[in-house]
Order: C-alpha cells, then structure tokens, then sequence
C-alpha cells in the first residue's frame, strides 16, 4: 500500500443542537456562507485536493459511531482524513499535507498555532480501532492511544480553516468575515 493516498471522510451525520439553539433557522450544513451552503464549500476543498472521499450523512448516535460507519463503507482505503462536514475554510493543501505526512507515520494532526484541527489523519493499521469507536468521543482515543507510544505527527499548517467549525450563528458570522478576507 506505499504510496495509496488515504480517503476523506466528510462527516455530515450531526443534528447541529447548538447552530439551532444560537437562532439558526436551517441545519449548520445547509446555512449560507458566501452564497453557498457550509458543506458544499467543504466538499469543494476535498474535491480539489484530489483524493478520494466518502460523505458520511445518515443518521448515527455519536461521532464515533459516524466515524466507525464511514470506515466501515470504505473498506479499501489506504487510510482516512476525518473531516467534519461544518470545516468550510479548510484548504485543498492542507488534506493534501496531511494525506502526504500520513505516509510516514500512524496518525497525523494538523495544528494552526498551536490549536488541533482537523482533518486528522489516521493509517490503515488503525482501522480495528477505528472500527471500534463509538458514542460521542470520536477518535480521540484513538489519538491518544497513539500519542503514548509516539506514533502521531503533529503538523503545523497555515491554514485557519482547520479550527474553524460551524456550531453558532456567530461562528458562521468569523467564518463568513474569514471567508472575506481571502
């Protein structure tokens, strides 16, 4: 498998509880930014990166069980880049950073002045634990487990777009004025 290029796993499975509560009047996914709705802008990054990707969207009980699910559909894939579907900043560049690094190492984190974000990489020798997950945790454990026996690359990148998700109206509002300033 040297030299496959992990697939994307777009996560679109969440309820957006908090977007609704802070006034939203559509799920975070479909809300406007620029024009279009967040997970299209999200889709439109992956899709430019050139990889393959996988788009998560029924209805599972936490982000564990929607990670399992997506692994579980792709079953060939060299490895997997979790990216949840509210990321609509993120850059081509930066899944394709993160997919090259995870060439040479079991998981691989993006970090944006010294904050982690996604999309987190994760090799095929992760995949029973990634199988495994469920609830509401993600693959933090999965992460940590890793990290102890120093497995996991944390990879600086400029790009704000990792740590900024969609959950509020006001986060859609810094996304929007980020999104401007580009």
């Amino acid at each position: 498998m040297a030299g496959a290029q992990p697939t994307v796993l777009v996560l679109a499975s969440g309820r957006g509880e908090r977007f609704a509560a802070s006034g939203g009047g559509v799920h975070k996914l479909q809300a406007l930014l620029a024009g279009k709705p967040v997970l299209q802008h999200t889709l439109d990054a992956v899709a430019a990166s050139g990889l393959a990707w996988h788009l998560e969207d029924a209805g599972h009980e936490g982000m564990g069980d929607t990670i399992a699910a997506a692994v579980r559909a792709t079953p060939d894939a060299a490895g997997w880049l979790i990216l949840p579907g509210d990321l609509p900043l993120v850059r081509a560049a930066t899944l394709q950073a993160v997919a090259h690094a995870l060439s040479r190492h079991a998981v691989v984190v993006p970090m944006f002045k010294g904050a982690r974000g996604h999309p987190v990489g994760f090799s095929a020798a992760c995949r029973d634990a990634l199988l495994n997950l469920k609830g509401n945790r993600g693959a933090a454990s999965v992460v940590n487990a890793h990290d102890a026996i120093n497995s996991v690359a944390y990879v600086d990148v400029a790009d704000e777009g990792i740590v900024t998700d969609i959950d509020t109206l006001d986060d859609l509002r810094r996304a929007e004025a980020l999104f401007a300033a580009r």
